[in-house]
């Protein structure tokens, strides 16, 4: 009665003592279901669109702010303020598949985190003074 395991270990995924082989896997989502399934489990590369125009702003705003310098600041700090505004509103309307590398964390965390960053920049950018 020694080989035998205990009741209560029994259905919990738990091996006998001295057991061989590998631990059993939990079967993949997409095995036994052929290579749509597998590209249906990929996310399309039109998902990171809404990155990739965030991420084109943000250096478009970085450029304009080094290229013209303190004249420029202003502009430049809306302008990232608005990148940051389009990045949370996006990650709040489109489903996480959709979102790319917009969708991080979960979604609330995501567009709080965007949108609070996008409102100090606001508040920099127009707390700016103009350069005379």
């Amino acid at each position: 009665m020694a080989d035998k395991p205990s009741p209560s270990a029994v259905g919990r995924g738990s091996r006998a003592p001295g057991a061989a082989g590998p631990a059993p896997r939990a079967p993949d989502a997409t095995a036994g279901r052929g290579p749509r399934a597998a590209a249906r489990a990929k996310p399309p590369r039109a998902a990171q669109l809404p990155y990739l125009f965030v991420l084109a702003v943000t250096i478009g705003a970085l450029a304009w702010i080094w290229q013209g310098g303190i004249q420029h600041a202003k502009e430049g700090t809306l302008a990232l303020a608005g990148a940051m505004f389009i990045g949370a509103l996006a990650r709040l309307v489109l489903p996480k598949p959709r979102a790319g590398m917009l969708a991080s964390r979960r979604r609330l965390v995501d567009v709080v985190c965007l949108a609070a960053l996008a409102v100090g920049l606001l508040v920099a950018g127009l707390v700016l003074p103009i350069p005379s």
